[in-house]
C-alpha cells in the first residue's frame, strides 16, 4: 500500500484516532479480495505509522510489549491495500492480501474459526498447516 503522498509523513492523521488509555487501537484485518475477516490485533501509533509507510501490517504485541511484523516468523505477511478508520474513530480496518493464505497462529485462514452451536464453540474451519511446522514447535 506504500502511500507516496505527504499524508503518511505528516503525523497529524494519527491524531484523529481515539486511542485507548494504553495508547492502542484495535485493528481488524480483512481479506481485500473476499471480504473475509482474518484477525484482530492491536496497534499503537508507531505500528500504524509503520504499516502505512511500509505497506505491510505491523501490530503491537501486548504480551511481548513490542512491535510485531505480521509474518516475520511464519512468512504469512499481510500486504496492506487500504487503511480505514471507523465512524467513532476508535477501530482500524486493514484491507490486506494475506500471503500464504494463513492469518491465524493456529494454522487456519482466519482467527474466527469457531461458531456458537448448541451452546458450545465448534471449530468450523480446517487447520491448513500444523502450527509446529510453521513456528518450529518443541
Amino acid at each position: 500500500m506504500k502511500d507516496s503522498s505527504d499524508n503518511v509523513d505528516n503525523p497529524d492523521w494519527l491524531d484523529a484516532i481515539r486511542w485507548t488509555a494504553d495508547g492502542l487501537v484495535p485493528a481488524i484485518a480483512q481479506d481485500a479480495s473476499t471480504g473475509d475477516i482474518l484477525m484482530m490485533a492491536w496497534m499503537n501509533r508507531e505500528s500504524l505509522r509503520l504499516t502505512a509507510e511500509e505497506g505491510h501490517a505491523v501490530y503491537w504485541s501486548r504480551s511481548r510489549g513490542t512491535l510485531w511484523r505480521k509474518g516475520e516468523t511464519s512468512g504469512h505477511q499481510q500486504v496492506v491495500k487500504d487503511i480505514r478508520l471507523d465512524c467513532d474513530e476508535d477501530v482500524i480496518l486493514l484491507k490486506v492480501e494475506q500471503k500464504g493464505g494463513i492469518a491465524c497462529h493456529t494454522g487456519r485462514r482466519s482467527c474466527f474459526y469457531r461458531t456458537l452451536k448448541d451452546g458450545q464453540w465448534a471449530s468450523v474451519e480446517p487447520v491448513l498447516k500444523d502450527p509446529d511446522a510453521i513456528y518450529g514447535g518443541n
